[in-house]
């Protein structure tokens, strides 16, 4: 089976698509893997030390973009402010409820650095073409099992369970693989001098 790009970040897997509509007459619907960017952010430096994503929930959106600092995004995703913050582990923002504390991060260097936040979703058997970045991604699931698999193997994360990133330019694919529909949070610190991602092979 192949992909097409759809539109930035939809990824369709499965049976013939053309202009975005599948054709269904003796196959089973194709499933498609979503990934739809919410905030990202351009910053010249990151913060000393070993680096953790540190998620937190908050009651307005307004509130979670008045406690942001240099590192960290706002936003609204499957109904809920967040605040996403890039930071050593231990921290904590006024007013913002903790959901989890990511890392350690796989540190990067670069003259520019990019910070983003995607959501991804799909139905069980939906998953990505292979790829990879230059930084790293790191997951939590809010829905539904997550796995993504790598040279190294396959690992598979769970509602309420959180998965740090691999080192850059480390090939992979991400796919839903629990009986539910699968939602989950995806952080990004990268290098925003090259292109967000490439495809890849797995060897």
């Amino acid at each position: 089976m192949g992909y097409v790009q759809v539109r930035p970040g939809v990824f369709c897997i499965g049976a013939v698509v053309i202009c975005g509509l599948f054709l269904t007459s003796s196959v089973a619907f194709a499933q498609k893997f979503e990934v739809k960017p919410a905030a990202e952010k351009k910053i010249s430096q990151l913060p000393p030390g070993q680096l953790f994503w540190r998620i937190e929930t908050f009651p307005t959106l307004a509130d979670a973009q008045a406690t942001a600092g240099p590192t960290a995004l706002a936003a609204e995703v499957d109904g809920k402010p967040w605040l996403f913050t890039l930071a050593p582990a231990g921290g904590s923002s006024s007013g913002g409820t903790k959901v989890a504390e990511i890392g350690p991060v796989p540190s990067i260097s670069a003259s520019e650095y990019l910070l983003r936040i995607n959501s991804a979703s799909g139905p069980p058997g939906a998953k990505t073409p292979i790829h990879m970045y230059p930084g790293s991604e790191s997951f939590y699931v809010l829905t539904g099992e997550l796995s993504q698999q790598t040279q190294k193997g396959t690992r598979h994360v769970d509602a309420g369970q959180s998965m740090p990133g691999n080192l850059p330019d480390t090939p992979m694919q991400v796919s839903s693989t629990g009986t539910g529909d699968l939602k989950a949070l995806v952080m990004f610190v990268a290098d925003a001098t090259k292109p967000f991602s490439a495809p890849a092979t797995m060897q």
